[in-house]
């Protein structure tokens, strides 16, 4: 008898003191189901936030939660009451991200080409944290990675990482630089040999992030993709371009060097040099299907908007790149190089 009652006791003071632990957490559990459980369209009331509480082990009175909402508004986290009939329901309010920026946000991470698909959902999963739930969901219909041009370089995070890090530290690095092959490979520029330079500035452009840098063998400005290098190693070496960059204009050397209108979506056919297939790689993405046409020469078929501007891209990429259907675009092609030509006779 004497034991059963002993471990009563025991079992008792457990409870106790569980329920004390818990009770010191009540103030971060309760922020946490405010945060997550309510927004400016969607509120709680006094009972189903006692409720939530009780699912942690915290029992709670309505006059301690009046005061943790006191010293919650203290940490910047401002609650609010609104009357829904006859149920007072509180909720979060003024939040650090408004639900359109949080949009914006996922928006950017979806649509850059530069991030992986897989690190795109990973970076998206993480935004919506920042979203109560019924907020999360809404942006959860609204996201769209599968399918989209992605890089095929998961260390492009770090790569950016490194980049800066060596801006910051005024150091040099070192890096292997790679282009596709006809395989749709990535294969080593310069027999795998390193590259050397001196990074001076990332820039985001024409969906891919490049590195503007002074280059050690040249000894110019040169610019590379980020999601093409690879085994960056910070050097000891100082950087070298100083006075090149000292009134480096930014948004002239990317308009100089990188566009797109819309038009009419058509499929048309593209015969090509196959050392130009990194080219198009780069463009349409890695599921292009390539097929021979001839010695050293090979075609694709696409859907592009016709416009001036993908003529203008195509007649950039030299004479050995044509347009072979359909014939009423290759008509168009052809009479905007006449015009074209036209102004220089």
């Amino acid at each position: 008898m004497q034991n059963k009652r002993n471990i009563l006791i025991e079992r008792m003071v457990d409870i106790k003191m569980a329920k004390n632990s818990n009770q010191k957490l009540k103030l971060p559990y309760l922020m946490k189901i405010m945060l997550e459980k309510t927004d400016e369209s969607h509120g709680l009331t006094m009972q189903q936030i006692i409720d939530e509480l009780a699912l942690y082990g915290v029992p709670a009175e309505r006059k301690s939660i009046y005061s943790d909402f006191e010293d919650m508004n203290l940490f910047g986290i401002e609650v609010i009451c609104d009357r829904q009939g006859r149920d007072h329901l509180y909720h979060v309010t003024g939040r650090r991200f408004e639900l359109a920026e949080l949009k914006l946000l996922i928006d950017a991470v979806q649509s850059s080409k530069f991030i992986t698909e897989k690190k795109s959902r990973q970076l998206i999963n993480k935004v919506k944290t920042l979203a109560s739930e019924n907020e999360a969901d809404e942006l959860q219909r609204q996201v769209y990675v599968h399918g989209r041009i992605k890089t095929m370089n998961e260390s492009i995070y770090y790569n950016v990482d490194d980049i800066h890090n060596a801006i910051n530290s005024d150091r040099k690095i070192s890096f292997k630089y790679y282009k596709w092959d006809i395989s749709k490979k990535l294969i080593p520029r310069h027999g795998g040999d390193p590259f050397y330079v001196s990074p001076w500035a990332l820039t985001w452009d024409d969906e891919n992030y490049y590195l503007i840098a002074f280059d050690d063998f040249s000894r110019e400005i040169k610019h590379y993709r980020v999601d093409k290098m690879d085994q960056i190693d910070i050097i000891e070496e100082k950087r070298e371009g100083q006075q090149l960059f000292k009134n480096f204009d930014m948004a002239a050397y990317t308009k100089a060097n990188f566009g797109m209108y819309m038009g009419e979506i058509k499929r048309v056919t593209i015969e090509f040099p196959d050392e130009l297939c990194g080219v198009f790689i780069d463009r349409f993405g890695k599921d292009i299907s390539f097929r021979k046409s001839g010695s050293g020469l090979s075609r694709l078929a696409v859907d592009v908007a016709i416009s001036n501007q993908f003529f203008g891209w195509i007649m950039s990429l030299g004479p050995d790149v044509k347009l072979v259907s359909p014939d009423d675009v290759v008509e168009q092609i052809a009479k905007a190089a006449k015009r074209f030509a036209a102004n220089y006779e």
